[in-house]
């Protein structure tokens, strides 16, 4: 891990939910994920992170979870999840830095990252942040693109591709845009704390002509049979882990504290931080963060 920050990829501004999403012929990625999903996340349970929460796309998918901390570094991006799912003392909007997690430790009973980690230039270091705010056992749902997809190799092996999908090596296929090796990810994981349980095969028909051939309903269904094939072996786009918190958090608190609150301060990481107006005043350091609209901003200290 590095000792600088890493460079982070920012949404802010950006119309990914409806020019990916919703304009972009995306409901067969969208359906199989939200599949994988049910199959991976407890329903139920009182504590939720999302890490990359971005417009909200999953938020509804945690129905069960009586609070949800949507988490992302574009403020504009949790603008429009307040306007998809509104304000209320569910949902908390937090915009930060993934390798600094304002958080406390040992809170959440649950995590999910979906879509997040090919953004992650420190893959290890924020999966060791993720783990520091899980309690032990809590669940933890990791979606990641993998490099060794069935057509990364077939483009390998005929000499149209000069990476090898076999080999342990991150690609970085555009900036800030990574592929990853499922046994790297495996490796990460477990040395951020984490026992693997099960992983799941997801997006297995993302062609475009299949998808506009065959019925969106039959190719969820046949995408569904095929993701059991995950733990056999992994050679779709998308790959999704379901991880416990194991081994104890080097920085966790006990169980008790948690009724101090959700945040640390990201600078310090005390957890002191007391509402003074529309900033969190921290008072192990003195910082003062925004909480302007019903979003908390810890990505750099008020003036």
């Amino acid at each position: 891990m590095s000792a600088e920050r890493p460079p982070i990829c920012d949404y802010e501004g950006s119309n990914y939910q409806t020019a990916f999403w919703e304009q972009g012929e995306r409901a067969y990625e969208d359906q199989v994920e939200a599949l994988a999903l049910r199959r991976l996340l407890p329903k139920t349970g009182k504590l939720l992170l999302e890490l990359g929460a971005g417009a909200g796309r999953n938020t509804a998918r945690y129905n069960g979870y009586e609070r949800v901390v949507l988490l992302d570094y574009s403020r504009t991006q949790l603008q429009q999840a307040q306007a998809r799912l509104g304000r209320s003392e569910r949902y908390v909007y937090v915009a930060a830095d993934i390798y600094r997690l304002p958080l406390a430790a040992g809170l959440f009973d649950a995590a999910t990252m979906i879509r997040v980690l090919h953004h992650m230039a420190d893959p290890l270091l924020a999966l060791s942040q993720v783990r520091r705010t899980l309690q032990d056992r809590g669940v933890f749902i990791l979606e990641y693109a993998n490099k060794q997809n069935l057509k990364a190799i077939l483009r390998y092996l005929a000499g149209r591709q000069a990476w090898n999908p076999f080999s342990l090596d991150v690609v970085e296929f555009a900036e800030l845009n990574f592929d990853f090796h499922p046994r790297a990810v495996e490796i990460w994981l477990r040395e951020a704390g984490f026992g693997i349980q099960r992983k799941l095969t997801v997006s297995h028909f993302r062609i475009g002509w299949i998808k506009r051939v065959i019925p969106l309903r039959t190719l969820v269904w046949l995408d569904g049979l095929a993701q059991w094939s995950g733990g056999l072996w992994q050679l779709t786009p998308s790959v999704f882990v379901r991880a416990e918190a194991v081994g104890g958090s080097a920085d966790s608190r006990p169980a008790e504290d948690a009724s101090r609150g959700l945040f640390r301060c990201p600078e310090c990481g005390s957890i002191e931080l007391t509402e003074a107006g529309e900033y969190l005043v921290c008072g192990g350091c003195g910082r003062r963060w925004s909480m302007q609209d019903g979003i908390y901003d810890f990505r750099q200290p008020a003036a």
